[in-house]
């Protein structure tokens, strides 16, 4: 499955919203992940298991922890499923 950067932060926008009841609008590339949208280490893990369903892939915990920003996940999430 190929997905451009732009329908990935789509995706991404709506998992935020969906399972942190995040304000759409605060959800940029910019937005730091645990500064910006106020996620945590147990939101994390969250995230992690929610972005499996978009890729299909078990996200590994080295793929993940290097991101901060939102523009980290698309990114990572983007050669995810290159890989794939």
């Amino acid at each position: 499955m190929t997905m451009t950067k732009d329908e990935i932060l789509t995706k991404l926008r709506d998992v935020l919203v969906d399972a942190f009841q995040l304000d759409p609008a605060k959800i940029t590339l910019e937005a730091h992940l645990f500064e910006d949208l106020d996620l945590d280490s147990i939101d994390a893990v969250e995230l992690a298991i929610q972005l499996q369903d978009i890729t299909g892939r078990r996200v590994k915990a080295e793929e993940f922890k290097s991101v901060r920003t939102v523009a980290d996940v698309v990114e990572t999430l983007h050669k995810m499923l290159q890989e794939s």
